[in-house]
């Protein structure tokens, strides 16, 4: 059962540059990831955008072992800031989560 927070979205949407909305989900993000990111972008702000925090705390590896090389951003065709949404979500959960 998955339990759904549905403030998460406030607490990691600090700015306005918080914009996985925009997101359509064509995967083209992962498509020259360096990392061969586990988890694509587009699942990742899924799970923020329906306030899925499990899911956000299952994928903590994979969101801290991205390189925020922007190579995602540069495919993406909706100029989705990948990279400042990673980081805005590495932020939620360096100081919510990890106590950093």
């Amino acid at each position: 059962m998955i339990k759904v927070n549905s403030g998460l979205i406030d607490k990691i949407k600090i700015s306005e540059d918080f914009n996985a909305s925009a997101c359509f989900n064509c995967g083209t993000c992962s498509a020259l990831c360096p990392v061969g990111f586990d988890i694509l972008p587009r699942k990742l702000f899924r799970y923020v955008l329906l306030g899925e925090e499990e899911k956000i705390l299952e994928s903590t590896d994979q969101i801290f072992s991205c390189l925020l090389c922007r190579m995602c951003e540069e495919q993406c065709p909706h100029d989705v800031n990948i990279t400042e949404n990673i980081r805005l979500i590495r932020n939620y959960l360096a100081k919510s989560k990890l106590g950093v």
